[in-house]
């Protein structure tokens, strides 16, 4: 099971108390996946369809809660690749359906007994700070997705028209986040990229438990991030340090072969003989072999200084 999946199904079994925030999650969902049909000005009925069965059993139970409805599921095996269930579930207009179109704010009454759609999000269904968490909740399970920490940090709702997503963005940035909208394949998609408002989104809608794994993915990351991070940079001081001492040994031996190293005054003849000794010894090391000891600029004057005189003795030679 996906990470996001498990998110939904631990949404599903969330059913709030109140029936404002039933009414708000509700009219997230029908927003989000549902399907309005109209036969006529008094034959309206609403379909939904999941291809999650803990979602279809949320619908049902709001549906039942709400309006005393007992929904038959209807299930379908899906054609396509993957062959999943679908999970439909029609409201018919004898069922009353209007009635719930409208308490979810989804249908509007128009001029002369018509009626229209209400792509907003209406301030009565999201009026209390609970309703909002339970119309992101609902959005989340109709139309939301998370990826997987482990891969990327990612969530975002999946909005049919402009206007839901700008008003799902403006309820999503009410709780301090920063989410942002992007167009795709003729959806708008509302999103939020970092771990920790990622984070604040699971809260928010109340899962708890894929929030505690979400946290420990990060954790673990953040962890294995600084280590290799630690490691890239010790291993490149290393190889540094590697590189130097190469370069140091070759100019000494080209001055012990070409003049001999007897012809360096003895401070620059004891750091060289120390260095051919002791090749994998770091500058500190190498200044406390001295007598007196010395620090790490020292030396490293000291060693740039042969460096100077090897190039002076390749440059008379070459004139010579």
């Amino acid at each position: 099971m996906s990470f996001s999946s498990a998110a939904k199904n631990e949404l599903s079994r969330v059913i709030p108390e109140s029936r404002c925030c039933q009414i708000a999650e509700l009219s997230a969902m029908v927003r989000m996946g549902g399907i309005v049909r109209f036969h006529g000005l008094q034959n309206i009925s609403l379909r939904m369809v999941t291809e999650n069965a803990a979602i279809a059993r949320k619908i049902f139970t709001l549906l039942k809660n709400l309006y005393g409805l007992n929904i038959a599921i209807m299930v379908r095996k899906n054609k396509h690749l993957k062959k999943n269930n679908s999970y439909i579930m029609e409201v018919t207009a004898a069922m009353g359906a209007r009635r719930v179109l409208r308490d979810t704010g989804v249908l509007l009454d128009g001029r002369n007994g018509g009626v229209g759609l209400n792509y907003c999000i209406p301030e009565e269904v999201t009026e209390n700070r609970c309703c909002s968490r339970a119309y992101l909740r609902g959005a989340f399970l109709g139309g939301g997705s998370v990826s997987n920490p482990d891969k990327a940090y990612h969530l975002e709702f999946v909005a049919n028209s402009a206007q839901h997503a700008g008003d799902l963005r403006r309820l999503v940035n009410n709780f301090g986040l920063n989410s942002k909208i992007v167009e795709r394949k003729g959806n708008y998609v509302v999103y939020v990229k970092e771990g920790e408002q990622i984070v604040d989104m699971l809260n928010i809608m109340g899962a708890y438990n894929a929030l505690l794994k979400f946290e420990n993915t990060r954790i673990f990351k953040d962890v294995r991030n600084n280590v290799n991070r630690i490691v890239n940079c010790e291993t490149a001081n290393l190889t540094k340090t590697i590189n130097a001492s190469v370069k140091q040994i070759e100019n000494i031996k080209y001055i012990r072969d070409s003049v001999g190293l007897n012809r360096l005054p003895p401070n620059l003849r004891e750091v060289a003989e120390l260095r051919l000794n002791y090749p994998d010894a770091s500058l500190k090391e190498l200044g406390q072999m001295l007598t007196p000891t010395l620090g790490k600029s020292g030396v490293n004057h000291r060693l740039r200084r042969i460096e100077e005189l090897a190039e002076d003795i390749k440059v008379s030679k070459s004139r010579g």
